[in-house]
């Protein structure tokens, strides 16, 4: 074996980074980037137990609907996103799911509104280890399919609003110039965020199932911005994403099984 090959050294045992193990999971886990959205997770959950916490990966299981569900916190940006990934389908996960925030670069979104990917721009390193720069980075499509459906069917009793489309990945939140924006919106991009294209690009090689759902946390060409303050849209529309991701889990587990 060679030494290079790190997944299959850590097969069977506990993982590197996220200590975890196999049964500490279920096949669907939702990956936010910051860990205490692993706790909001858990609260939705029923037996929801803390199976591991090391580094930023914290990550609870428990059951919805009588679906085993686990959540991971990834931590920011695509490196800390790709190890989680890789680990957690080491140890048997099939549908990777980020929830979190984005920031929308079309009109008409507002803070708190729901998006739902269909696509990644990479604008960032990870991916360019797994594949060439020209290939894509795409969510999967029954599951992306089963959120839009899902978010359709909830907008009303949730109250909330959604948007699909395209989101770029960037590596570097500060190095976002307002050109850099402008170029994005003009090519019709809908959101930013940091993680996704990784996720989608690992999830292909280790043919498993990913996809993404954020509530807007900014809007940046309209200069909606919530600094220095509580963003209570934001923490609403984590509320709403994480009733709308365990419902579409729920519903694609009855479809598969």
């Amino acid at each position: 074996m060679s030494i290079t090959n790190k997944a299959e050294q850590l097969k069977g045992i506990r993982q590197y980074h996220i200590d975890l193990e196999e049964g500490d999971i279920g096949k669907y886990v939702l990956l936010p980037g910051d860990p205490a959205r692993s706790d909001m997770v858990a609260k939705y959950l029923d037996d929801a137990k803390l199976v591991g916490h090391k580094r930023e990966h914290r990550t609870f299981t428990g059951f919805y609907k009588g679906v085993k569900v686990s959540v991971t916190s990834t931590g920011m940006g695509c490196p800390s996103a790709a190890i989680a990934a890789e680990e957690l389908i080491n140890i048997g996960a099939e549908c990777l799911i980020r929830i979190g925030s984005s920031a929308a670069l079309r009109e008409g979104i507002h803070i708190g509104d729901l998006i739902i990917s269909t696509g990644a721009m990479k604008n960032e390193g990870t991916s360019k280890f797994y594949v060439p720069d020209s290939f894509p980075a795409v969510p999967d499509f029954e599951l992306t399919r089963t959120l839009l459906e899902t978010a359709e069917k909830m907008k009303d009793e949730l109250d909330f609003n959604y948007f699909y489309g395209i989101n770029a990945t960037d590596d570097a939140f500060y190095g976002e110039t307002q050109e850099w924006i402008n170029k994005l919106a003009s090519l019709g991009i809908t959101n930013i965020e940091m993680e996704a294209s990784a996720l989608y690009t690992v999830c292909h090689m280790r043919k498993k199932r990913a996809a993404m759902i954020c509530a807007a946390s900014a809007n940046l060409m309209t200069n909606e911005v919530v600094y220095g303050k509580e963003n209570v849209k934001l923490a609403e529309g984590w509320d709403k994403e994480i009733k709308v991701v365990l419902e579409a889990i729920a519903a694609f587990d009855r479809q598969n099984r």
